[in-house]
């Protein structure tokens, strides 16, 4: 086990930023999982651009969809599901024409390098006696979760290997059994598969975007949040051409451009 990789991938629930300039200027940000590696990225560029200090909380989108409306102390709120920004949209929870839908997610199969599971084959090596168990995320709180499912369903796989399957609390904690040894595959993000830290170290499959619904992902700007304008930075930061190349290199596709407001 790579102890290295594993601690990273539990991740801590903040992100501790270097001080900017002006540390009365801070925002907090609650990012699904998959944005673990490339919004610390993002983050750093912001702050040394702006000044303001960006907290980063990751987690699955559920858990932070339930936080968010019993007050969970946010400004944005970066989603993997668009669904659970639009329906905060609708509650009266978010900041009015601020929802964004900033890019697609897709779904890999992973494996350690020094593995013997050929990921090349695609979903069908789950159900070799050498695979027993295969991690994903909880499709009760995360969307990969439920993409993960519903490939499984599509290859008419899932009640072969259901009872193979180990659920992880985020994307990123499925990714971190495969890493640490408790599963011997998973169904994690691309975006985890092709970060430095685990394309290093594993070997990985995308797996084709027409056996699962579209993973688009949305943010908004939070109604409680008391730094809008900070909030509002961070977001037309987000939309920049340099940040768009930036996701792309982590294996996000980037939707048609949509005027904030409109849903996907």
């Amino acid at each position: 086990m790579n102890l290295g990789i594993a601690l990273l991938l539990v991740l801590m629930n903040r992100y501790p930023a270097a001080t900017p300039p002006d540390a009365g200027r801070q925002i907090t940000v609650a990012a699904a999982a998959d944005l673990t590696f490339v919004f610390k990225d993002v983050a750093a560029r912001f702050e040394k651009q702006t000044g303001i200090d960006v907290r980063l909380s990751f987690g699955s989108s559920g858990s932070f969809f339930a936080q968010i409306q019993n007050g969970g102390p946010y400004d944005i709120f970066f989603s993997a599901d668009a669904r659970y920004p639009q329906q905060l949209e609708s509650a009266g929870l978010v900041e009015p024409g601020t929802l964004y839908v900033y890019a697609r997610g897709k779904i890999a199969l992973f494996a350690l390098k020094g593995s013997s599971v050929d990921v090349a084959r695609g979903l069908g090596v789950l159900t070799e006696p050498a695979v027993r168990k295969i991690s994903i995320a909880d499709p009760e709180h995360a969307p990969y979760g439920r993409a993960a499912v519903a490939a499984l369903r599509h290859d008419e796989l899932y009640d072969k290997v259901r009872d193979k399957l180990v659920l992880g609390e985020n994307i990123s904690q499925a990714a971190q059994f495969v890493v640490s040894g408790g599963a011997d595959v998973g169904i994690v993000a691309l975006s985890l598969a092709l970060s430095p830290t685990m394309k290093d170290q594993g070997k990985f499959f995308v797996i084709p975007e027409s056996s699962y619904p579209p993973i688009d992902q949305a943010a908004v700007i939070l109604n409680s949040s008391r730094n809008k304008d900070a909030a509002r930075q961070f977001l037309d930061f987000v939309r920049q051409p340099e940040i768009a190349g930036l996701m792309r290199s982590y294996g996000f596709a980037l939707p048609e451009t949509r005027a904030a407001g409109t849903t996907p």
